[in-house]
């Protein structure tokens, strides 16, 4: 097996006693590659000539069958920078088939590693072809081409010597995006320098850069919160402005990475230092993931009143922002990151959210999936595109490529086996209905010759 794979530690579940933090290698969450199948081997043309076996007839053997393409939740990755610098990724092809009977050698498939919380979307649909959310999670993206078959299969009673054998099935690419949102239980939300990245860095062992101004954190941040006798995994997501579902700020690059949390933590600067209202900042960050996805505003989410030491408990200006939010159902906690005030409090309200939320877990809502039976068995694949070129009739198709290339020109059975072929899909009949007439040429791919009637 061929097996793509980085160097960085795991979010999430799998490494829920180590502290996790970004910052020390470049956070890498989406990419686009293209993926690409092996090809089938084609069959052989083979006779058996051994000494006192007389007429001993067709032996060549089937071509391997080329290597699929594979995705895999590997939980020992954390970033998709893998897929930053080389964008193609192709699986082994099959082997010719040989004599004597004997088939080709399978081509290796190609084991494409991606960290779990990795949505694999096939680019030219936008359809979602597969969510990675466990490790060990896999799909085969890309089937490899089927082997072809030697000339021992295409011996009959009254062809008793075919000297032509089967192509190997064409390789198959696609285009696809990968998008990376982090597994994590707590979501920390809220305007640029708010507090959430010291609040991540007050509650867990997390070390994420901490400044005194906007866009301080460019990078999600994780660290786990340890407690009694559990644990969970809490995010700071940066970027979150006015306008951010729209691109601006960071916020588009970010707000997918919500949809992974379970809980979200509301961080607003009560302390109002920076001309700004702290209801106002609060229901905009609100309307931008409704803006994003309305499930974001289906999970559980706490306020935290952040720089409560700023102002302190009874002032105007908290009291007031309490009071509208409590209005609209949510709950408020006084809090300060950097005096580690409230904080227990915080936690322990989020530790009950996650327990209640295992018992009856939310209907995320379902994705529009790609349909993997519908390409596979696409009916397309075996029609015939009929087309003139000046006075040569031009017949194209996928099939019919594959057709093509398992004619042997120089033998007079293979090309009955393709011209039986074309009058069976009907192509003999529709070149008739445009005109064509005995000595008129025909042209496959780069192969004329000329039509006679039988």
């Amino acid at each position: 097996m061929i097996a793509v794979r980085g160097f960085a530690r795991p979010p999430g579940r799998a490494c829920r006693r180590s502290f996790l933090q970004a910052g020390f290698f470049m956070f890498v969450d989406k990419a686009i590659i293209t993926i690409r199948s092996g090809k089938g081997g084609n069959g052989a043309v083979s006779f058996r000539r051994e000494p006192f076996v007389p007429d001993g007839g067709p032996d060549g053997g089937d071509g391997g069958k080329g290597g699929d393409v594979i995705f895999t939740a590997d939980k020992s990755l954390r970033t998709l920078m893998d897929f930053k610098y080389k964008k193609l990724f192709a699986a082994a092809e099959g082997q010719d088939g040989s004599k004597r009977k004997r088939f080709g050698k399978s081509g290796d498939d190609l084991v494409i590693k991606v960290p779990p919380g990795t949505v694999v979307i096939d680019k030219d649909t936008g359809l979602v072809m597969k969510d990675l959310v466990e490790n060990g999670d896999s799909f085969v993206a890309l089937k490899g081409g089927r082997g072809g078959r030697g000339n021992v299969n295409f011996k009959t009673s009254v062809r008793q010597a075919p000297n032509f054998a089967e192509a190997g099935g064409a390789s198959r690419e696609r285009s696809v995006a990968l998008e990376l949102k982090l597994i994590a239980d707590v979501g920390f939300v809220g305007f640029p320098n708010v507090g959430k990245s010291a609040l991540l860095a007050a509650i867990t062992g997390a070390a994420p850069k901490i400044g005194n101004y906007h866009f301080t954190t460019t990078s999600p941040n994780l660290g786990v919160v340890e407690m009694y006798d559990t644990s969970f995994v809490a995010a700071d997501i940066p970027g979150l402005i006015e306008g951010a579902h729209n691109g601006a700020g960071l916020g588009l690059d970010f707000l997918k990475h919500i949809e992974r949390t379970k809980v979200l933590i509301h961080i607003v600067d009560v302390s109002g230092f920076e001309g700004r209202d702290p209801f106002d900042d609060f229901l905009k960050i609100n309307a931008e993931m409704e803006s994003f996805t309305v499930n974001l505003l289906r999970k559980p989410q706490l306020v935290a009143a952040n720089k409560i030491d700023l102002v302190g408990p009874d002032s105007e200006i908290y009291l007031e922002f309490k009071k509208k939010a409590e209005g609209l159902g949510y709950r408020v906690f006084p809090i300060s990151a950097a005096a580690r005030i409230g904080l227990s409090e915080l936690i322990n309200a989020a530790a009950g959210e996650l327990a209640a939320l295992e018992l009856n877990p939310p209907d995320e809502g379902p994705y529009e999936y790609f349909d993997f039976a519908q390409f596979e068995n696409d009916p397309s694949y075996k029609d015939i595109d009929i087309s003139k070129d000046g006075d040569v009739f031009v017949l194209e198709g996928r099939h019919l490529t594959k057709m093509f290339n398992s004619t042997n020109f120089e033998d007079m059975g293979s090309l009955r086996h393709l011209y039986r072929y074309l009058k069976n899909r009907g192509a003999i009949e529709s070149l008739k209905s445009i005109g064509l007439r005995d000595g008129d040429t025909i042209r496959i791919r780069d192969y004329e010759f000329a039509y006679y009637d039988e």
